[in-house]
């Protein structure tokens, strides 16, 4: 299940990316829409393709059909930038959780899971790697991810036009000290101000510990730098980070389970670019809408810089140039709706599941839909979505939902694939019972 030891992933213009010309564009109207953490006001959004156009005021349907934009009323709901995700490894969105904690790093859980489970590990390696992929858009897509960083090799299937969320492309990356090979070979290997990820300090032992010193002496640690997880670290090891301006990602349900410790927000809080990653089912609670709770709720972070976890912060650790987690003129078109309960940006996000998130749209074209959002959708803004059911709901997806299922369940069982630990099944056969 290890990665090769490096790998670098070139740039892709945000026009390869661009989904909003196959609609010419759209327009969001009649709902509320965040501008920060605690601020929000009503007004209409117009994209044209795939870029925001114009934020601000009210636009009458009729220059709406004369823009030839698709009308997309969301009375009722507040909308919120997508959500960026730092870390994911999208192979494994169908595996369960995997190990018998606790462990003292990374590498014992590595080799006790293929000792103890090398059975689950083939049976889902039998689903071909492209569909388990997909099914990682899928596990994003369905919390209101529209922008995730893979931490593995950047396989063909992920910088395809249609992929149903977008992936990071341009980085650095070498898996971690112990499994990533020669680490500074691959940060010479990367293009100027291209970020360079990452696992470090993931443990509690001394191995865990010492690898930060060993990064600083092998001259891996800059402003380019973003470590993953650093559940290790202490004060001192926080202030080289700081003096370094090195981004971190923390993933506390993840060192909960394997290591049963949780990141000290309380020294990790001065890091200027701290981001919150899901990393994958085989160690975390959920998806990044769990994720965000539970660092709420367990770590003590504050709901404002929750949300700024999953938007600004690991848009400026990663280096996103196209104003990804925001909503703004010139910014992609990537937004999520859920219902609207007049509580604030931060605050509502602090108690959402992907049970709420009923809309989302990236580069202004619709890629999800509830089944009540989608009574309201044009008949071309409907086209190409598939419905899913999972968890005792239905969502229209824009993925090849019944093909990626029937793959999953020739390897997995029919009735027993899992996504993130939730049932999923064909949505016509769900209709059908019902």
């Amino acid at each position: 299940m290890s990665p090769p030891a490096f790998a670098f992933m070139g740039r892709r213009s945000m026009s390869d990316l661009n989904r909003g010309s196959k609609n010419g564009g759209a327009v969001i109207r009649g709902a509320r829409c965040a501008q920060r953490a605690g601020e929000s006001a009503w007004y209409s959004i117009q994209i044209d393709s795939g870029r925001v156009s114009r934020v601000g005021g009210k636009v009458s349907p009729s220059s709406i059909s004369q823009a030839g934009c698709v009308d997309i009323d969301l009375t009722g709901y507040l909308v919120l930038p997508g959500l960026v995700n730092a870390h994911d490894h999208l192979q494994f969105a169908l595996y369960p959780r995997l190990g018998d904690p606790p462990y003292g790093n990374y590498v014992e859980w590595g080799e006790d899971i293929h000792r103890k489970f090398a059975g689950v590990i083939a049976m889902h390696h039998g689903v071909p790697k492209d569909v388990r992929l997909w099914w990682g858009g899928i596990r994003n897509l369905l919390c209101g991810v529209t922008t995730v960083c893979h931490h593995d090799p950047l396989w063909r299937v992920l910088q395809r036009e249609d992929f149903l969320v977008r992936v990071v492309q341009q980085y650095g990356w070498g898996h971690s000290l112990a499994l990533g090979g020669d680490l500074l070979k691959a940060r010479k290997l990367m293009p100027c101000e291209t970020p360079f990820i990452m696992h470090a300090c993931e443990g509690v032992d001394a191995r865990a510990e010492r690898e930060l010193h060993e990064l600083s002496r092998l001259g891996v640690l800059d402003a380019s730098t973003v470590l993953v997880h650093g559940l290790a670290l202490d004060k001192a090891g926080i202030d080289l980070l700081q003096s370094r301006r090195v981004s971190l990602i923390v993933c506390p349900s993840s060192n909960d389970f394997l290591f049963k410790q949780l990141p000290l927000m309380n020294i990790l809080g001065g890091i200027e670019n701290l981001a919150l990653g899901n990393d994958s089912p085989l160690t975390a609670e959920g998806d990044l809408l769990d994720e965000i709770r539970f660092a709420i709720r367990r770590c003590d972070i504050h709901p404002d810089r929750a949300y700024a976890m999953v938007t600004e912060a690991p848009a400026a650790a990663l280096r996103l140039r196209e104003r990804e987690g925001t909503i703004g003129e010139a910014g992609v078109g990537d937004l999520i709706a859920v219902r609207d309960t007049g509580r604030s940006p931060a605050d509502t996000l602090e108690s959402l599941s992907m049970h709420n998130v009923e809309f989302v749209m990236i580069g202004g074209c619709v890629q999800l839909a509830s089944e009540a959002v989608w009574e309201r959708l044009a008949s071309e803004a409907r086209d190409g979505l598939e419905p899913l059911w999972i968890d005792g709901i239905v969502r229209w997806l824009r993925a090849p939902v019944e093909e990626l299922l029937s793959q999953a369940e020739t390897a997995l069982g029919v009735g027993q694939v899992r996504l993130g630990g939730r049932a999923v099944r064909s949505a016509d056969s769900h209709l059908r019972e019902a």
